[in-house]
């Protein structure tokens, strides 16, 4: 009688990066804890292929720096307004993992000792090896830098073997595919093809980060039920970023 074995991860250490919008669910702002619990479910089937895994998360659902300085808000204010944006998202997901059994831990970039550790990088080393799921919020803690180049940087701080970019489209495309419905979409692509075409669903310097430190990136869509874990087993999905 053969006994089918466990599926094996491509990847063992793991960079998670959720954007803010990724909790709205059907909600116009803010966030749903509807949504949240379903990608704690998600994230909990990948806990158990015995991968290690780190997520950052942006907070567009709620504050976005850039967007409130095109409306007269000084530049490093909103960043600021942004970066706490994203402290109250790391609690909501901290809270619907913990109630789904995965054990978490929240770092903050900006420091807050009531709801979250300071990021200290050897600190959030030994939560991810033994087995917690550390969300970094915050951002990198200084104005100017969006959520993806915080996803990059701890990336490269803690080893991570990808970074996986989950998005509400199935990858990257060469057009905006909800404007053009001729967008042709990437399987593969080079940092420098993603640097040169200016494609935007990263920004420059969280490609730069990643083509530094040889970390790939996986674009996909998170709103498909299994995509995060289909991209940790390297199933072809979504745009996978490399040399």
């Amino acid at each position: 009688m053969s006994v089918t074995s466990a599926p094996k991860p491509k990847y063992r250490r793991v960079m998670l990066k959720l954007s803010g919008e990724a909790l709205l669910g059907k909600r116009e702002h803010g966030i749903s804890p509807e949504t949240c619990d379903d990608i704690a479910r998600e994230i909990k089937e990948v806990k158990e292929l015995d991968v290690e895994l780190a997520v950052v998360i942006g907070g567009g659902n709620i504050f976005r720096g850039l967007a409130g300085s095109k409306h007269g808000l000084d530049r490093s204010t909103g960043d600021y307004m942004g970066m706490l944006a994203t402290v109250i998202n790391a609690l909501a997901l901290q809270d619907a993992l913990e109630k789904n059994g995965v054990q978490t831990r929240v770092q903050s970039a900006i420091e807050m000792r009531s709801v979250a550790e300071p990021f200290i990088r050897r600190r959030a080393m030994r939560h991810i090896q033994k087995g917690r799921v550390v969300i970094f919020a915050a951002g990198t803690g200084n104005p100017f830098f969006s959520t993806d180049t915080t996803a990059a940087l701890r990336a490269s701080e803690i080893g991570a073997a990808v970074l996986l970019k989950a998005t509400k489209v199935d990858g990257i495309y060469d057009a905006d595919p909800a404007k053009n419905p001729k967008a042709k979409r990437f399987k593969t692509l080079s940092y420098m093809q993603a640097l040169r075409d200016r494609l935007k669903v990263m920004d420059s310097t969280a490609f730069s980060l990643c083509m530094d430190n040889k970390i790939p990136i996986v674009v996909f869509d998170l709103f498909k039920r299994g995509n995060i874990k289909r991209a940790i087993l390297g199933e072809p999905i979504g745009t996978l970023v490399s040399e």
